[in-house]
């Protein structure tokens, strides 16, 4: 039986607890420094907060510490690791092999996942990530499945794969464009986005192919009609990208994904389960359209292909609408007429709308007043016939959502079993825990034995708690066949019983997996790429027979060095690739901002492209 771990991102605690209430069965979040999202950060007493809260459902915390650290952060680190273990941190979420040897060091146990951030794209490169102790890797999201598959084979470690959310065009952990740019390092949690920002294509002659569009900007992906094949390919933990996002844009992922994966589980019983308990009870019906998304694309999973890129506007489009047809100017007012693309939407006041203005940016603008498909909107450039637009808010559904009042439920069966002497009532909860309350009855026998029946099961298969009570069971072996006459009130009180004593009791979640370290040779040479920027990464690789070790780009910037390496192809999307698409040589291209030029690499042996200084 495989456990299927729905992960998802939290940027504070209430959006932790939502996620939860949707049907996550982990959650990631960081702490006051040291993750990878800088504006992203969480105390630790809130983090504390929601491990209590996911630990009742068997649902699990993991915690980000995945910037590199330099040596005069060790220390902090270090008090971070303590805390975070004694607040109830299931696992670690880890870029830099120090916090390992920092947890050796302060004898703390707690699981240390491989990030993403450590670019893991190779069997050999996962090997040597779960040597070090890494009990889950967290892969590239360029993957193809097979590529999956392979590193899935070659380790022991959990395998957790993104889903969706936004993509890198670098392979992560690997990009130093920021850095380059403006002192800011990702790989520090300050990354300034610079592949959404708008360049021009340029060639060797200097002749400009493109102009102003986002070429390095990705869509998002979108794997929800893979889980099955991903979960065949190795992968126990699919993982939702998102944790600068709203609440509304992680409720609606997560519980989209959370009914693809139990209609797997339904689908094969015997192979697949989650990985948490219980179950959400919101009632709105997830549409992945209508959050915040570049368009969608599956990346490489399925091999390489056109139409990944979001170029034409790198901001949030949503969901396509249609083509304007008309737009009339009222006073400082507009009336735009709009033409559906089939699809039955329904605009509402307030929907945000947006499209490519003339220069590649997205023009965004809110409809004051929407009836049947005309939008009523105040005077914006670049509205005319033939533009394209997209609505990148729906106004109606996220008011829905943040009416919604989520919860978790956890499913408890009940046994009612009366004797001469008493009433026992057994619960079993869907964990598996096992409870037990016997109570002397009182001495009046019901009239009516089928009420009485129903009277019970009626006030026994309530909620209490985070508890969903219901009753399987009404047994009576009295002497004489019959059943007590018990109150609503008595009934009750039976019930709170078995809610404090099942309480009293923790749940009994899956058990991670711990890790374990063996011996695997690091190559001789280790170049800036391995990032590292202290005494304790640097011991790590030496101790495994690295000899030439280079300091991380943001402590050495190597001149002239990669700033990106990418699967994606910029000529290959463009319909411009040499090798699979025919096409003339273009010869050497640059992409310019601003009066800054980068040029492009292409490693047509491997199929990648690079972006150097």
């Amino acid at each position: 039986m495989t456990h299927l771990e729905l992960l998802a991102p939290a940027r504070t605690l209430d959006i932790g607890i939502a996620a939860i209430d949707c049907g996550a069965d982990a959650v990631y979040i960081a702490a006051g420094e040291f993750g990878a999202r800088q504006d992203a950060g969480n105390s630790v007493a809130d983090i504390a907060a929601l491990c209590t809260y996911a630990h009742r459902f068997g649902a699990r915390i993991f915690v980000t510490v995945n910037t590199i650290l330099y040596d005069d952060e060790l220390s902090r680190a270090g008090d971070l690791v303590e805390a975070l273990t004694a607040a109830g941190a299931d696992a670690l979420i880890v870029q830099d092999p120090a916090v390992l040897a920092l947890a050796r060091e302060r004898g703390v146990k707690i699981p240390m996942h491989a990030s993403t951030q450590c670019s893991i794209r190779t069997p050999e490169r996962a090997r040597f990530l779960e040597s070090l102790g890494f009990s889950r890797l967290v892969l590239e999201r360029e993957l193809s499945l097979e590529e999956i598959r392979a590193v899935s084979e070659a380790v022991e470690a959990e395998i957790e794969v993104f889903v969706h959310g936004a993509v890198c065009v670098c392979y992560n952990g690997q990009c130093y464009l920021s850095q380059a740019i403006e002192g800011r390092s990702a790989n520090r949690g300050r990354c300034i986005q610079a592949c959404r920002s708008l360049y021009d294509l340029v060639d060797a002659k200097g002749i400009t192919l493109v102009k102003k569009k986002a070429l390095l900007s990705l869509k998002d992906m979108n794997l929800i009609g893979h889980v099955e094949d991903l979960a065949r390919a190795g992968a126990c933990s699919f993982k939702i990208e998102g944790r600068l996002k709203s609440r509304s844009y992680v409720m609606n992922t997560v519980k989209a994904y959370s009914e693809a994966l139990d209609a797997l589980c339904r689908t094969h019983p015997g192979e697949f389960t989650r990985a948490a308990f219980g179950h959400g009870t919101t009632a709105f019906t997830p549409d992945l359209d209508k959050t915040f998304n570049r368009g969608y694309t599956t990346l490489f999973l399925n091999g390489r292909q056109r139409g990944m890129s979001s170029m034409d506007t790198a901001g949030s489009i949503g969901e396509n609408i249609g083509v304007v047809t008309a737009v009339k100017a009222i006073g400082d007012n507009l009336r735009v007429t709009v033409r559906p693309d089939g699809r039955d939407i329904v605009l509402a006041n307030g929907d945000g709308f947006c499209f490519a203005g003339p220069g590649g940016e997205a023009v965004g603008f809110r409809g004051d007043v929407c009836e049947g498909n005309v939008i009523r909107c105040k005077a914006v450039g670049g509205l005319r016939p033939g533009v394209r637009i997209w609505r990148n808010i729906s106004a109606a559904f996220e008011k829905r959502l943040r009416a919604e009042k989520s919860a978790r439920e956890m499913d408890v069966h009940v046994d009612v079993l009366l004797r001469d002497d008493g009433l026992t009532a057994e619960a079993r909860s869907e964990d598996g825990r096992h409870v037990s309350a016997t109570i002397p009855v009182p001495a009046e026998t019901a009239r009516d034995k089928d009420r009485m029946e129903a009277v019970i099961r009626g006030q026994l298969s309530k909620k209490t708690d985070i508890y969903a009570f219901k009753t399987d069971k009404v047994r009576s072996l009295r002497t004489d066949g019959s059943i007590p006459l018990m109150s609503a009130a008595f009934l009750n009180a039976i019930r709170r019983t078995l809610c404090e004593k099942l309480n009293a009791l923790p749940c009994k979640a899956i058990p991670m997996a711990s890790g374990r370290t063996f011996t695997v040779a690091a190559p001789p040479a280790i170049s800036y790429k391995e990032n590292v920027a202290n005494h304790l990464a640097e011991e790590t690789y030496r101790s495994r027979g690295a000899r030439e070790i280079g300091k991380a780009y943001e402590c050495e910037p190597v001149p002239g060095a990669e700033l990106m390496r990418s699967k994606y192809c910029i000529r290959y999307e463009l319909g411009l690739c040499p090798v699979h698409q025919g096409a003339a040589d273009t010869g050497a291209l640059r992409l310019v901002n601003n009066g800054r030029s980068l040029r492009l690499g292409f490693d047509c042996a491997r199929c990648e492209m690079t972006v150097l200084g």
